[in-house]
C-alpha cells in the first residue's frame, strides 16, 4: 500500500509541476490581452479625445456632459458609450500599472483584481506550453512543493484521527 501511496505523490507532483509551469505563462497571456483591449480602446478613443481637445480644452468629462445635456435624444445615447469607453480605458490604464511588478504581485492581482472578462478569454484561448524559464520552473517547484505539503497534512490528520478512533473503540471494549 505504501508503494501506491508513493506513486501516487510521484504522479501528483508532476502534475503541479506541469500546471505550475503554466502560470508565467497565463500570467503573459493575460497582460499580452490586456495590452491588445487597452491598444483596442485607446484607438476608439481617440477620436472623441480630439473633439474634446478642440472644443472643450481636452475634457473628455466635458464632452459627455455636453452629450448628455443635448436637446438631440440621439446625441444624448451617445454619452453612456463614450462614457462606459472612458471607464474601460481607465481601468486597463490602472490595471497595466498594477501588472508592472514581479511574478507573485501579477498572480495576486490577477486572481483578486483581474478583469473577470479578460481571464475568461485568456481561459478559452489559453495556449500551453512547457517554458523552460527560471520563473516557470520556480513556479512548478513551489506549486508541486505545496501540493505535496497539503497532501502530506491531510494524511497526518486522518492518520491521527483513524488512531484516536482506535484507541477509543479499543478502551470501550475492554470496559
Amino acid at each position: 500500500m505504501k508503494i501506491l501511496y508513493r506513486y501516487f505523490l510521484i504522479l501528483v507532483a508532476c502534475t503541479a509541476i506541469l500546471l505550475g509551469v503554466q502560470i508565467p505563462n497565463f500570467v503573459d497571456q493575460y497582460e499580452k490581452r490586456l495590452d491588445a483591449h487597452f491598444i483596442e480602446v485607446k484607438e476608439n478613443l481617440r477620436g472623441y479625445q480630439e473633439i474634446a481637445d478642440r472644443h472643450y480644452g481636452g475634457s473628455i468629462p466635458a464632452l459627455i456632459k455636453k452629450h448628455e445635456e443635448s436637446e438631440d435624444k440621439a446625441t444624448r445615447e451617445e454619452a453612456r458609450p463614450i462614457k462606459r469607453m472612458v471607464e474601460r480605458h481607465q481601468r486597463f490604464e490602472a490595471d497595466k500599472q498594477s501588472l508592472e511588478t514581479d511574478l507573485a504581485h501579477k498572480i495576486l492581482f490577477i486572481g483578486m483584481q483581474g478583469d473577470r472578462e479578460l481571464i475568461r478569454e485568456t481561459c478559452k484561448n489559453y495556449s500551453f506550453t512547457i517554458p523552460l524559464n527560471r520563473e516557470a520552473v520556480l513556479s512548478g517547484a513551489v506549486s508541486a512543493a505545496v501540493l505535496l505539503v497539503l497532501i502530506e497534512l491531510v494524511m497526518l490528520v486522518l492518520s491521527r484521527l483513524l488512531r484516536s478512533a482506535r484507541r477509543r473503540s479499543h478502551s470501550r471494549v475492554r470496559l
